[in-house]
C-alpha cells in the first residue's frame, strides 16, 4: 500500500524558508547591518574612546544596575501576583489579570508621563516620598520604577502557566506528610517554577535594558545622574554624532544578544526539567 503524500496548509520548505529569510533580512538583519557599517567610519582608538567615556560608562552602569534591580523586585513581586491568579477566585480577577498586561498595550509615553505625575514632588506619591526625604522622580530610583512597570507582566506570564499546570494534590500530599507551608514552598513548589521563574527574570531585564520612553520624563535626562544608555544615544543623535551614537547602540546589541543567548539557555533547561 503507497502512502499518500502528506498534505501541508502552507507551501513548500523553499518558498517558505525563502519568504522567512527575506523578511527577518529586510526587517531585522540589514537595519543591524547598518548599524555596524555606520560605527565602522570610527577608528578602533575612536570607538574605544567613545564607548569607554566617564559618562557612557555611568550610562551602562546606571542601565544594567537598574535594570537588575527592576528584574529582582519584579521576580518576588511577580511570582506573588501570578500565585494570587492562578489559586484564588475572588471578585475582579479578570480585570486583574487583564491589568497585567496594561504595560505591553500602554504606549511608554504615556506610561512615563503618568509615573512622573505620580512620583515627581508635587505628585500623589512624590510629595509623600519626599517629606520622607525619599526623591523617586529624576532620580535612580524614577528609572527603577519605570523599568519595574514596564517589565512586571514578563514574569507574570512566564510563571503563571507553570504555576496552572502544577498539580494542588503534590502540595496537599507534602502537607499530609507533615510539612508545613514553607517547607512546602521551598521544596515542592519553589523547584518547579524555578527555571520559568530565571525565564521571566532574563526577559523583565533584557525588556528593562532597552526601554526608553518611559524612563524619558521620569528621569529628567541628567548626565551623570540619571541617563541611561538609550537617552545617551539620543543625545548623540542629537547632536548629530551619528557615528557615536551608533557605537554605543552597538554596545547595548552585544548586551542584547548575550541577554538572547541566557533566555534561550535558561529555556532548554526549562524545557528539560519539564520532561
Amino acid at each position: 500500500m503507497v502512502r499518500g503524500k502528506r498534505h501541508r496548509v502552507l507551501p513548500g520548505f523553499g518558498l517558505t524558508c525563502g519568504y522567512t529569510l527575506t523578511y527577518l533580512g529586510l526587517v531585522v538583519l540589514i537595519p543591524l547591518a547598518t548599524l555596524f557599517l555606520r560605527t565602522s567610519s570610527l577608528t578602533w582608538a575612536q570607538f574605544w574612546t567613545t564607548v569607554t567615556s566617564e559618562r557612557a560608562l555611568f550610562a551602562y552602569k546606571l542601565t544594567i544596575g537598574a535594570s537588575f534591580l527592576a528584574a529582582l523586585v519584579n521576580s518576588v513581586f511577580g511570582l506573588i501576583v501570578a500565585w494570587v491568579l492562578v489559586r484564588y477566585r475572588f471578585p475582579g480577577r479578570a480585570i486583574l489579570d487583564a491589568l497585567v498586561d496594561l504595560p505591553f498595550a500602554l504606549p511608554t509615553a504615556v506610561a512615563g508621563i503618568s509615573l512622573c505625575a505620580l512620583y515627581a514632588p508635587g505628585g500623589w506619591l512624590g510629595g509623600m516620598l519626599q517629606k520622607a526625604g525619599v526623591q523617586a522622580a529624576y532620580a535612580p530610583l524614577g528609572v527603577v520604577i519605570a523599568m519595574v512597570f514596564v517589565s512586571l507582566p514578563f514574569v507574570v506570564r512566564t510563571v503563571q502557566p507553570v504555576l496552572a499546570d502544577l498539580d494542588q494534590e503534590v502540595e496537599e500530599a507534602s502537607a499530609s506528610l507533615g510539612a508545613r507551608r514553607w517547607q512546602t514552598l521551598r521544596r515542592v513548589v519553589f523547584p518547579s517554577v524555578l527555571p520559568s521563574l530565571l525565564t521571566g527574570l532574563a526577559l523583565a531585564f533584557g525588556r528593562s535594558l532597552g526601554e526608553f520612553g518611559s524612563i524619558v520624563f521620569i528621569s529628567g535626562n541628567m548626565p551623570g545622574r540619571t541617563e541611561i544608555a538609550s537617552l545617551l544615544i539620543l543625545t548623540r543623535l542629537e547632536e548629530f554624532d551619528y557615528a557615536g551614537a551608533t557605537a554605543i547602540a552597538v554596545v547595548m546589541l552585544g548586551m542584547s544578544f548575550g541577554m538572547i543567548f541566557v533566555i534561550n539557555v535558561l529555556q532548554t533547561w526549562s524545557r528539560r526539567g519539564a520532561v
